[in-house]
């Protein structure tokens, strides 16, 4: 043979034509794929992105339009809900609506008699009207929507004008009134000016509901309040419930009256402004709910005061929970919102929407002219002003989310009837007076307790038994092991949510102590054997073939662990004893946890969570950790073990660290796993918002956060954009973790690159 034709053929190795075209064909489908899902991922931050950022945007309110009034002295002014029919009450009885693009028409209220003061209540849509011979009058107005042809037309008032009240008055006169009314009950506070002194009195007035109607309010009860205050009374208001009649005198102080009984008392009296230069009050009233007082000075400051239970009380009380900038003039027109906690405070020609959750002033601005009197609709959207020279003025509010913002999901806030600020997440509630609480921190922190417990369950269970299993354990037998724990990765998370719910947590209530002794004995024990074998002779340890050791631990570790369980009451009754209702002495870890800690045992806890969760987040770490650890080079294992290192000073001293960047790998994954679970947290937690290191309490986490409260959650409203940025906190914390990890995983891999 030629050496030529030993020469190989240089075209034997060129692939065909077809080969390079799939090849061209399959990076390009990779690329487009590749960037598809970045196209995805980044898609998706920007919907969420969108959905987010109106939370943390101020309210829009634009001017639109003016509305002229007949010539008069107008007491008040009013809106209808939709914000088309201003109206106002003139001083001699009308009252004048002027519609938007129509004409003006008047309704005559009061025929003959002077007013002397007048409480409107845009709330229970009730103006009471006090007039010069000592009787007030109340009225209803509401306002009727006509449809023509399925399409909303113009808003009508429906005036309803009820008997006159006569109160004993005593021959005085009517200079402030505050009143509350029920189907059955109406309680009516006045301030009567007699000579030069000011007497305060309150009267109650009830009827029956019979099955052919109502009866006429008849005067049940009257009450002279002035000797439960000190100095001249000035300014009224009531609950809605009648319960309370908040009384301010001209020194500044305020009363707080409470209804006990068939009497009142007083229950408080302070200063919300002695610390001040000017401590007389100018503007005061209830915002929605009649929870909280807001209150201003003359000097134009705005404090406001909530009833709450003092640490170590036992009753309501009002204490100052915000305070606001100042106005530059003293204010004279303070109109709550009818839908939040926003309220409008009004010095002259300057207007102030502030919001009392958020203690957020919403929008100031100075108007142009000298504003008389103002309201806000109920549906919160339009704004009315009517000015001294007769004129209405109307601005368009758009505030969709007052209750947001950064302050109100990152910060502190003093809820009404809290003791003092807190973290706490509270949705809905019963009525439009309900305070949102929408604070993020609660769920952030039970993401990362959940998320705590879960992986101090697993990580050492799971990378201990991928060592064992890489390491140790023969391959016969490892071939059933790895499928087994690749297989328990596929259970559904809403079956280990159901039997941690169902199941482990009523279990582990009463068996605690069992799963404690647990705990501690199984790994001592374990130590100790491995300890005692190592000190074993050659020959002895021979007779057991290398990988099939557990053979002889298992048994030992099964019955202590039937042990520890059966122990677990019987340490339960000598060391966890307490005294039951009955005088008897008896073990009881859940009363005794309470009784020393003063934390509560729930029977669905973090303990169930780190169990159960733990459980499902296992399989992952296991795999991915037994594949690295089995990705070392088994030279490596072979030059330690011929150096004369045994089988674990080579598993912890080279195959550990060499293969330490696909273990941390695999421990951060789990971590994702565990910080995105959310059936497990929501069915085995109890799902409440707390702030507790308490291994026996519950949480809540973002996940479980937006799965439990999405389906309520109207589109587009606060609550539906704050699971929004829920999600985007914690796709933030993920991302912020997993970038961590992999500059860390790196830099393993570097400092223990072999291959």
């Amino acid at each position: 043979m030629s050496p030529q034709s030993r020469i190989p053929d240089p075209d034997r190795f060129k692939p065909s034509r077809r080969v390079l075209l799939i090849d061209r064909l399959m990076t390009k489908l990779i690329s487009i794929g590749g960037i598809g899902i970045i196209a995805a991922v980044l898609g998706i931050l920007a919907f969420i992105a969108w959905q987010v950022v109106p939370l943390f945007g101020k309210p829009e309110v634009a001017a639109d339009g003016e509305l002229a009034l007949p010539a008069g002295d107008y007491l008040m002014a009013g809106i209808d809900e939709w914000g088309e029919l201003p109206f106002a009450l003139a001083s001699n009885g009308d009252l004048v609506f002027v519609p938007v693009g129509g004409e003006v028409f008047k309704r005559r209220v009061v025929d003959g008699a002077k007013i002397e003061c007048i409480v409107y209540r845009p709330s229970d849509k009730r103006l009471l009207i006090g007039l010069e011979n000592g009787s007030v009058l109340p009225v209803v107005i509401d306002f009727k929507r006509n449809f023509q042809d399925g399409e909303a037309g113009s808003v009508e008032p429906q005036i309803e004008i009820g008997d006159p009240l006569d109160l004993d008055l005593g021959g005085g006169k009517l200079t402030d009134l505050s009143f509350a009314e029920s189907d059955e009950a109406r309680i009516i506070a006045a301030i009567v000016e007699s000579g030069e002194t000011h007497q305060l009195k309150a009267f109650r007035f009830t009827r029956k509901n019979t099955l052919l109607g109502a009866s006429k309010f008849t005067l049940a009860d009257s009450y002279e309040l002035g000797g439960l205050i000190a100095g001249d009374p000035l300014k009224l208001a009531v609950s809605g419930r009648g319960d309370m009649v908040m009384v301010a005198n001209s020194e500044g102080e305020v009363f707080y009256l409470h209804l006990e009984g068939d009497r009142f008392a007083l229950r408080q009296s302070f200063s919300p402004f002695a610390d001040t230069g000017a401590p007389q009050l100018a503007t005061f009233d209830f915002l929605i709910g009649d929870t909280t007082l807001a209150m201003s000075n003359m000097a134009g400051l705005n404090r406001n005061f909530s009833l709450f239970i003092p640490e170590g009380g036992d009753e309501r009380l009002f204490g100052q929970t915000k305070e606001f900038a100042s106005l530059d003039a003293t204010p004279t027109v303070l109109v709550p919102s009818l839908r939040n906690k926003s309220f409008m405070l009004v010095a002259g020609d300057e207007a102030s929407l502030r919001h009392h959750t958020t203690n957020d002033v919403r929008w100031q601005e100075r108007l142009g002219f000298q504003v008389a009197h103002a309201a806000i609709n109920q549906k919160h959207n339009r704004i009315l002003f009517l000015d001294q020279a007769d004129r209405f003025h109307l601005y368009e509010l758009d505030d969709p989310h007052p209750e947001a913002g950064w302050q109100a999901y990152f910060g502190k806030i003093w809820y009404e009837d809290a003791p003092g600020p807190a973290y706490t997440w509270q949705s809905t509630g019963g009525t439009d007076a309900f305070e949102p609480k929408l604070s993020l921190i609660p769920l952030i922190f039970g993401t990362l307790k959940g998320t705590l417990y879960a992986m101090l369950f697993a990580i050492p269970i799971a990378i201990l038994a991928a060592v064992y299993t890489s390491q140790f354990l023969s391959s016969r037998h490892k071939a059933i092991v790895k499928p087994t724990m690749e297989v328990m990765a596929s259970l559904p998370s809403v079956v280990l949510g159901f039997l941690g719910a169902l199941w482990l947590a009523p279990l582990i209530e009463h068996r605690t102590p069992s799963l404690a002794l647990m705990v501690v004995a199984v790994p001592t024990v374990c130590f100790l054997i491995g300890f005692c074998w190592s000190r074993l002779p050659i020959p002895i340890r021979r007779r057991i073939p290398p990988g099939k050791e557990f053979l002889v631990f298992a048994p030992v570790l099964i019955g202590l662990g039937f042990a520890c369980w059966h122990l677990g009451p019987v340490i339960e009754r000598v060391f966890f004893v307490v005294t039951a209702d009955d005088g008897q002495r008896v073990g009881d870890f859940t009363a005794w946890w309470y009784q020393t800690t003063g934390l509560r045992y729930e029977q669905r806890n973090c303990l169930i969570i780190g169990v159960m969760m733990g459980f499902a987040v296992i399989p992952i770490i296991f795999t991915i950790t037994e594949d690295a650890l089995s990705s070392v080079p088994e030279s490596l294992r072979s030059a330690s073990l011929a150096l004369g290192g045994s089988r674990w000073q080579t598993a912890w001293r080279i195959v550990l660290p060499t293969a330490s960047a696909g273990i941390f790998s695999a421990v951060m994954i789990g971590l994702g796993r565990a910080i995105g679970e959310t059936m497990i947290v929501t069915m085995a937690t109890g799902n409440t918002p707390i702030m507790e290191l308490n291994l026996f309490s519950g949480m809540r986490t973002l996940s479980a956060n937006i799965a439990t409260e999405l389906p309520e959650a109207p589109e587009g409203g606060t609550l539906y954009r704050t699971l929004f940025l829920g999600a985007m906190v914690l796709f933030m914390l993920t991302f912020l973790l997993n970038t961590i990890a992999e500059v860390l995983r790196q830099h393993l891999r570097e400092k223990y690159k072999t291959i």
